[in-house]
């Protein structure tokens, strides 16, 4: 008796911009590979979505606004919403979708769960999230500490969260941004869990640190990191990024939290 992999597809929302999420995505999805076959679709920049036969989907974080209307859009929202009725069908095998930073803005938009605004000023670096009561026994973010520290990387936010909608849905916030005591600013969402099924970060879960460091000590970013945000941002976010307690914990729960509970959750066939 022999195995059937299952199919995850990768959502590469990146446009074609230069990035070091997709490869952590992939290298995180490889460790799975006794389990999982995968395949990336080009969303943004090619217009390739995949159909609804995948068993996992992780759709990528990337550039720009999140309400832009591209002819990627409409495809993309009619699979989600494809594989939300598909869950709620009570007799199909359910399929499991991890959202990322922009693919999380989008879908939170469209399930109208808040507002999606720009921020005054870009967050970035390696900072502090914290987990809300529901998000304590959450199988995602149980095993980290609270707060935890995830890499954050964003111009768009979700405030303002209709709890009504939330409630509709059976949504539940997970994790809020860091608690800032000097300004009076809403916190914005960091983690929804949309249904057993579906769930999403604001922030990065997927980067890694060893490759984090070595970007990052690159002259070219460093400087675009201390030109944009200032050298004490940088010198946090470097004395951060090789602490086992903080992103590298992160790195290591989160996304393989969620195809560990995919994989259990799916019932897979087997070839004779």
């Amino acid at each position: 008796m022999m195995k059937e992999k299952l199919k995850l597809a990768i959502l590469d929302m990146n446009n074609n911009v230069p990035n070091q999420g997709l490869r952590c995505i992939k290298e995180i999805v490889e460790t799975f590979h006794e389990d999982i076959a995968y395949r990336i679709f080009d969303v943004r920049a090619k217009g390739e979505i995949p159909d609804s036969s995948y068993d996992i989907y992780i759709s990528s974080g990337g550039p720009g606004s999140p309400l832009e209307e591209g002819i990627w859009r409409e495809p993309y929202i009619n699979l989600m919403q494809e594989l939300w009725d598909i869950n709620k069908a009570q007799n199909e095998i359910k399929k499991h979708v991890f959202f990322i930073c922009y693919s999380f803005q989008v879908i939170c938009n469209y399930f109208q769960l808040g507002e999606i605004k720009p921020r005054r000023s870009t967050s970035f670096g390696i900072l502090k999230v914290h987990k809300t009561k529901k998000g304590h026994n959450d199988i995602l973010l149980k095993d980290l500490n609270d707060p935890f520290y995830a890499m954050d990387s964003r111009d768009w936010q979700l405030i303002q969260p209709r709890l009504t909608v939330f409630k509709k849905h059976g949504a539940k916030i997970l994790s809020l941004e860091k608690i800032r005591t000097h300004v009076e600013l809403e916190r914005a969402i960091m983690a929804v869990r949309f249904s057993e099924e579906f769930v999403g970060t604001q922030f990065h879960p997927e980067a890694d640190p060893i490759s984090m460091e070595a970007f990052f000590k690159l002259e070219e970013n460093k400087q675009i990191v201390i030109n944009s945000f200032g050298e004490k941002k940088y010198e946090e976010m470097m004395d951060r990024v090789d602490d086992p307690d903080k992103i590298e914990m992160t790195y290591n729960t989160i996304l393989p939290n969620f195809i560990k509970n995919a994989l259990k959750m799916i019932q897979q066939p087997v070839m004779s």
